[in-house]
């Protein structure tokens, strides 16, 4: 070493020299501050710390290594940059996610108004634990909760674990057929950062729903008088009591021994609570026992093909003889009778007949009233009057002259007509019943 007070030749190379050892002391120390901070970095990469405490340490690091190349401490540089990096306000994760990862309610379809169990499995599909978890089931307007309650309670669900929980159910008698919704609500806390947090889901699964089939078809009505060569029906009869509809229900008949136009048609649908019947017109081409099947086809209420087959027998008699031309003439002559000319005839007779016996008949009541009043006229002309004459006292009564078809005349009588007889005063004792005769005698004269 040199001192500083000397001076000479020598004293301005030994100046460098100390320059350039202190140089050397000073590198390794900043590669020493680059190397710590390298595997700090690395370290805080393969750590599974919040990203808002790794950008801190980055942050730390950077002012670190800044101060080791200005040459400064490196390791208090890195403390000081760590404590700075965890005051820093943390970023909250991602909220929690519960999920049905798995559901069953038996096999097939569930039938209207039976009982089934609805069994879910839901999972925990977040990064934290959930607590406080309320889960409910509802059936809508088809299902119902076929005794028990809707909800349940779990207490916690930690992350990435699952659980289970079955339910039994009702189908309703009004549910329609095809798929039908049953809701799921999820209800559940968190804690995220320090700070709790609540969450909620509603998740739908579908259970299809279908209807009986009861569409009832009866037996065959087959025919009675069924004949080779005549024309004849075989009629059937049917219902929907199911409570969906029916469709496209098509009738066909098979066998041998027939004619038939159309051995197939197409009914169509029928609605709930519809009846109606198909019927089958035949021709049978001979005789004995006709043996016929009836082919019904259908989709039912959830669009599934359904089929039956009725088996019918039909006794054919033999065709009957035709009849003779003439006997068919006499029997239609002998079922349309007389001519109606002739009725018109018989009618024109008997209403003469009638006329003419109701004239005959008031010409001879007139005959004989005219031949009443005449023997009437005669008896009191004869009977003797008050004074012991016959025959009017009163000349100015009128006397009738006899007719032809009176008996035959009286001489004396005709005398004491035709004499005129003088008017004769009566007497007092006779005066009564003389006035009373001529009286009788004038009306009879006037009549």
């Amino acid at each position: 070493m040199t001192t500083r007070g000397t001076k000479g030749p020598d004293s301005g190379a030994a100046v460098p020299m100390a320059s350039a050892s202190r140089s050397g002391a000073r590198m390794p120390r900043t590669l020493i501050a680059l190397l710590m901070t390298l595997a700090m970095a690395l370290m805080l990469a393969a750590s599974p710390l919040a990203p808002a405490v790794r950008i801190a340490h980055a942050e730390g690091t950077n002012v670190a290594a800044g101060q080791a190349a200005s040459g400064g401490s490196g390791a208090a540089s890195g403390a000081s940059g760590a404590s700075g990096g965890e005051s820093a306000t943390p970023i909250a994760g991602p909220v929690p996610n519960v999920i049905i990862t798995n559901f069953t309610y038996g096999e097939g379809s569930v039938a209207v108004g039976s009982d089934f169990t609805l069994s879910f499995t839901f999972q925990n599909k977040g990064k934290v634990a959930v607590s406080n978890m309320v889960v409910t089931v509802d059936g809508g307007e088809n299902f119902a909760i076929a005794g028990g309650t809707n909800t349940f309670y779990f207490d916690a669900l930690s992350a990435g674990r699952s659980a289970t929980q079955s339910v039994p159910m009702q189908a309703l008698p009004t549910a329609k057929s095809g798929a039908q919704g049953v809701t799921v609500s999820f209800r559940y806390e968190y804690v995220d950062s320090g700070s709790r947090s609540s969450s909620s889901s509603d998740i739908r699964i579908s259970v299809p729903v279908s209807q009986p089939d009861r569409f009832q078809l009866d037996a065959p009505v087959p025919p009675e008088d069924a004949m080779v060569g005549n024309e004849t029906t075989i009629t059937m009869n049917y219902v929907n009591k199911g409570k969906g509809d029916i469709a496209n229900v098509e009738a066909s008949i098979e066998g041998d021994g027939f004619d038939t136009m159309t051995k197939t048609q197409y009914v169509g649908n029928v609605a709930s609570g519809a009846n109606g019947s198909i019927g089958f017109a035949f021709t049978p081409t001979q005789s004995g026992e006709l043996q016929a099947k009836l082919h019904i086809a259908y989709e039912d209420s959830d669009g599934k093909a359904q089929s039956k087959d009725f088996p019918v027998t039909v006794n054919v008699a033999d065709a009957a003889p035709m009849p003779d031309d003439t006997a068919m003439a006499v029997d239609e002559q002998s079922q349309q009778g007389a001519p109606a000319w002739v009725w018109a005839l018989v009618a024109v007779v008997v209403i003469g007949a009638i006329v003419l016996v109701v004239v005959l008949v008031r010409r001879r009541r007139k005959k004989k009233a005219k031949k009443s009043e005449i023997d009437e006229e005669w008896d009191e002309w004869n009977k003797p009057d008050g004074d012991g004459t016959t025959g009017p006292s009163d000349p100015t009564v009128p006397v009738p002259a006899p007719s032809a078809a009176s008996p035959a005349a009286d001489p004396e009588a005709t005398r004491l007509i035709a004499t005129p007889q003088a008017p004769q005063t009566p007497s007092p004792a006779k005066d009564g019943s003389a006035d009373q005769g001529q009286a009788r005698r004038a009306r009879r004269g006037r009549a």
